[in-house]
C-alpha cells in the first residue's frame, strides 16, 4: 500500500476510536456522576418512612418533574424492562486500550520508550506496561476486599501503591509514557470493577428478585463501594489522559510527584462536590 495512504488511513483511524472512547467516556462519567449525586441527595419519603424505601429524591430537568425512588435491597417483583449501565464502561476502556496499543505500542520507539530513561526493546516496554496494568488490577482487588470495613486504611494504602506506579513507570517509560501508564491502571481499575463486581452483584440482586428470594445485600454494599471508589478515580484518570496534550505537566524530572499531586488535586474537587450533594 503506498505509504502516504497508509498513513491517510491510519490518521483517520486514530480520529475515529478517539472520537468512540471520547463519546463513551462522556456517558459513562456523567451516568457515575449522576448516580452518586442521586445516591446523596436521597430523602426520607414525605408521611415517613417506608419499610422497603431506602429514599426519594424530587428533581426537575427538560421541562418536566421526576420522582425517583430506592429500594433498600429490591423491589417485590421487577418490571419489563430494566436499564443497565455497563457498556458506556466498556466501550469506553476497549477504546481507549485500542488507542493504548495504535500510538504507544505498535510505535513504542516513538512514544513508550525513552533510551535516556531506560534503553528497552519494544517487546519489553509493550510486556512491562501490560504487566502493570494485571498488577495494578489484582492489588486493587485484593484490598478492595481485603479491607472492604476500613476504607480509610484501604484509601491509604491505595494511594501509596498509585505512587510507587507513577514512580515506577517513570524509571521504566518515557515521559508522557508515565502519565498515560497510571491513567491506564486507573482506568482498568474502574472497569474491571463494573465487570468483575458491580455487574455480577446486579445480576444476583435480579435473580433472587426474580425467583423471589431474599437477595443478598452483600452484592449491593460491594457493588456501591466500588461505585464509590471509580467516582473518585474519575478525574484523576481523566487528568491522566488530557495532559498527554501538555508537555509541561510531564516534562518536569520530578513528573511523577506533579502526577500525584494534580491527580490529589482532581480527587479533592471530586470530594467537594460529593460534600455538596449531602448538602
Amino acid at each position: 500500500m503506498d505509504p502516504i495512504l497508509w498513513t491517510y488511513l491510519g490518521d483517520w483511524i486514530h480520529l475515529l476510536v478517539r472520537w468512540l472512547h471520547v463519546t463513551a467516556a462522556i456517558a459513562w462519567v456523567g451516568a457515575s456522576f449522576y448516580f452518586i449525586a442521586l445516591d446523596r441527595s436521597l430523602r426520607p419519603p414525605p408521611g415517613g418512612e417506608r419499610p422497603t424505601t431506602l429514599g426519594e429524591a424530587w428533581e426537575i430537568h427538560g421541562g418536566g418533574f421526576y420522582r425517583i425512588e430506592k429500594f433498600r435491597v429490591a423491589p417485590a417483583s421487577l418490571p419489563e424492562s430494566l436499564r443497565w449501565f455497563k457498556w458506556e464502561a466498556y466501550v469506553t476502556w476497549l477504546s481507549g486500550f485500542s488507542l493504548l496499543v495504535l500510538l504507544y505500542y505498535l510505535d513504542a520507539n516513538t512514544y513508550l520508550i525513552d533510551p535516556l530513561v531506560l534503553p528497552l526493546e519494544p517487546w519489553q516496554a509493550v510486556g512491562a506496561s501490560a504487566l502493570l496494568l494485571l498488577v495494578g488490577w489484582l492489588f486493587y482487588d485484593q484490598c478492595s476486599r481485603r479491607l472492604a470495613g476500613r476504607q480509610r486504611v484501604l484509601a491509604i494504602v491505595l494511594c501509596v501503591f498509585i505512587a510507587l506506579i507513577a514512580w515506577v513507570s517513570s524509571q521504566i517509560f518515557s515521559a508522557r509514557a508515565t502519565y498515560i501508564e497510571v491513567g491506564s491502571m486507573i482506568g482498568t481499575w474502574m472497569v474491571a470493577n463494573v465487570f468483575f463486581v458491580i455487574i455480577p452483584g446486579q445480576r444476583a440482586l435480579v435473580a433472587a428478585t426474580a425467583a423471589g428470594r431474599p437477595p443478598d445485600p452483600t452484592d449491593g454494599v460491594r457493588g456501591k463501594q466500588r461505585s464509590v471508589h471509580n467516582n473518585y478515580l474519575t478525574l484523576p484518570a481523566i487528568f491522566a489522559m488530557i495532559s498527554q496534550h501538555f508537555p509541561f505537566t510531564y516534562g518536569s524530572d520530578q513528573r511523577w510527584l506533579v502526577l500525584l499531586a494534580l491527580m490529589a488535586v482532581g480527587a479533592m474537587v471530586q470530594h467537594v462536590l460529593n460534600l455538596r450533594h449531602d448538602g
